[in-house]
């Protein structure tokens, strides 16, 4: 009887433990790439902060088209698609270049954003830290007001520099929900922005990008 319940409770955890697929994986029907072409036709940048001198050209498409590149040597910017989302999924997986006793590895994914940048939505994904939430979100009377997810998560699940990581924004109604390499990380309830622009982020460290795909939820 004692085996038969220690058994129950290590499967349990085990089956607690398998990491829950992405949303691309779950269902691949209905999504719409919006990696950029050459040239980054449909997307560009946006200085951070806004109004800041723009830096150097830092992003480009590889021959394949199949992988982003920020080079990181062009100041802090992000690279903004130029449609819309409301309701929606943004899958996105990204890598960083790893460079031997360089550390402190940051970047960012995005959704809802404002057109000039002001207003942001953003995922940090740094070097085996991250996963969590945060930014500048519209509030009444035109203003906007901080908010961060940090004292919430306990394993941000990204991984260390030179592998892949894949990451997944929800956003539905009022909520964000950060999912990361197999499981949620944490969630936003009061998104003032029921749509928005998506995109990702250039702070200094090469990074590539993939597989760029957003979902729109009916």
């Amino acid at each position: 009887m004692k085996i038969a319940f220690c058994m129950m409770v290590l499967l349990t955890a085990i089956a607690a433990a398998d990491p829950a697929p992405s949303a691309l994986e779950a269902d691949s029907s209905g999504w719409v790439n919006v990696m950029p072409s050459a040239g980054l036709k449909g997307w560009y940048r946006v200085p951070v902060p806004p109004g800041a001198p723009i830096g150097k050209e830092q992003w480009h498409v590889e021959q394949s088209g199949k992988i982003l590149v920020c080079e990181g040597d062009g100041g802090h910017d992000m690279l903004l698609c130029e449609r819309e989302f409301g309701d929606a999924v943004f899958h996105c997986e990204f890598c960083y270049t790893k460079v031997e006793g360089k550390a402190g590895y940051n970047s960012g994914v995005y959704v809802r954003n404002s057109k000039d940048g002001a207003i942001w939505h953003q995922a940090q994904i740094g070097d085996g830290n991250g996963g969590y939430l945060f930014g500048e979100t519209s509030v009444a009377d035109g203003k906007k007001k901080f908010f961060t997810t940090t004292g919430d998560v306990k394993d941000g699940r990204v991984t260390p520099a030179g592998e892949w990581n894949t990451i997944e924004i929800t956003a539905r109604g009022s909520v964000l929900t950060l999912w990361v390499n197999g499981a949620v990380t944490c969630e936003v309830k009061d998104c003032g922005n029921s749509k928005g622009l998506v995109g990702v982020e250039g702070e200094g460290y090469r990074i590539e990008f993939r597989n760029l795909k957003v979902k729109e939820l009916r």
